[in-house]
Order: structure tokens, then C-alpha cells, then sequence
């Protein structure tokens, strides 16, 4: 069993697993329900662990929420907007924790580089003022071939297509997430979230 010390709860201890987690992520489809995703745990008959939504459902850009199985808001992401931020060379994100009596509680930063076009744009996360613990995306999201990894150049989670997905169909629409022990899976949720909605996937339209 992962010792305490070796967990990394940045929204919760609940969410973080003592084993390797292997995740299905699945589009939902945007005519039934405003698009967004659900996440399903592949060794557990595919219960499903999260459901994000876009601003199909929200109707709000720059706006999504991950949501706990029955339906309990989890995290907010936001686009930060304005003057300021729109000379900026990067766009940001703020992602909150909704505590049971309605308040918000800043949890992490994501920035969004200007171009999403460029491959070998860093894209960077912060979780101060809280944990202070830095991360980066390595690789390109929209190949489905990224990861998520800390500032020690530890990999905590990988985003991969899955083989039978890449043998059948060019679709992206199903793909696996391997979140290592001891990781936050809100977190790593919460950052794809925000990924697909930068490269214009499911949660943004």
C-alpha cells in the first residue's frame, strides 16, 4: 500500500488511489446532451468516476465543470478575460474547488498559450498558493499522446489513444488515461478537461 506521504491531494485524498488507475475517457455525443465527457474505470466494470461539462451544457465560454458520478459539482474551470489578458502572450485558467456551502476555493492555474497550433507550446500548471507543486504537459494533446508531468520530471498521468481505437477508426473519441499511484485524479481530470477545450474538442463548441 502507497505510503500517506507519497500521495499528492491537491483537491482530495479521496481521489487518489493506492494502485496505478487505468481510465476510458468517452466523448458524449454533442446533439443528445451538449457534448462534454464522461470518465469510466476500466477495472471496475467502466463505472463511471467523472463527468465533465462544456460550455455546450453550461452555455457559458470559457466555463466547464467536472462533476462527480451523481451529478455533485466538483471543480469549476474558468478562462480568465479582459484587456489585460487578451495582450497577454498567454491566456490563463483558474480552476476552484465548490465547497458544500457554495464558496469556491482556488486549487490550481493553467496557462493557454496564445497559438494552440505549435506543438512545442509549454503549457504549465501551478497549484499555489495551496500545495505549490509545479507541472507541465509533455507531448501534443489532440494526438492523444501527452503527459502530465511534475516539476522533479515525474510522469503522473499519460494520455494515450487506444490500440484498438488506432486500428480501427482515426476517431479520438475514445482514449484511455493512466493516472500513477498516489495521484489526484480530480486534478488530472480537471487539467483535460481544460486541454480539450484549448485544442477545441469536445467541451468547446
Amino acid at each position: 500500500m502507497i505510503a500517506k506521504k507519497n500521495m499528492t491531494p491537491i483537491i482530495s485524498k479521496l481521489y487518489c488511489s493506492s494502485s496505478q488507475m487505468v481510465l476510458l475517457v468517452r466523448r458524449r455525443p454533442r446533439v443528445v446532451n451538449g457534448g462534454g465527457f464522461i470518465v469510466m474505470d476500466c477495472s471496475n466494470d467502466q463505472r463511471v468516476v467523472f463527468r465533465v461539462d462544456g460550455c455546450g451544457v453550461r452555455g457559458i465560454k470559457g466555463e466547464l465543470i467536472l462533476r462527480e458520478p451523481d451529478g455533485d459539482a466538483l471543480l469549476l474551470m474558468r478562462r480568465k478575460g479582459g484587456m489585460v489578458e487578451a495582450l497577454s502572450i498567454c491566456k490563463k485558467w483558474k480552476c476552484y474547488s465548490l465547497e458544500y456551502d457554495g464558496s469556491k476555493k482556488l486549487v490550481f492555474s493553467m496557462n493557454e498559450p496564445n497559438s494552440c497550433l505549435v506543438k512545442n507550446n509549454a503549457i504549465r500548471i501551478s497549484t499555489k498558493p495551496n500545495r505549490g507543486r509545479e507541472f507541465k504537459i509533455s507531448g501534443y494533446f489532440p494526438d492523444k499522446c501527452c503527459s502530465i508531468v511534475d516539476s522533479r520530471g515525474n510522469e503522473v498521468a499519460q494520455v494515450e489513444l487506444m490500440k484498438e481505437v488506432k486500428e480501427l477508426m482515426e476517431s479520438k473519441d475514445l482514449y484511455y488515461v493512466v493516472v500513477k499511484p498516489g495521484m489526484d485524479q480530480a486534478f488530472v481530470f480537471g487539467v483535460i478537461a481544460i486541454l480539450d477545450y484549448i485544442y477545441g474538442e469536445s467541451t468547446n463548441f
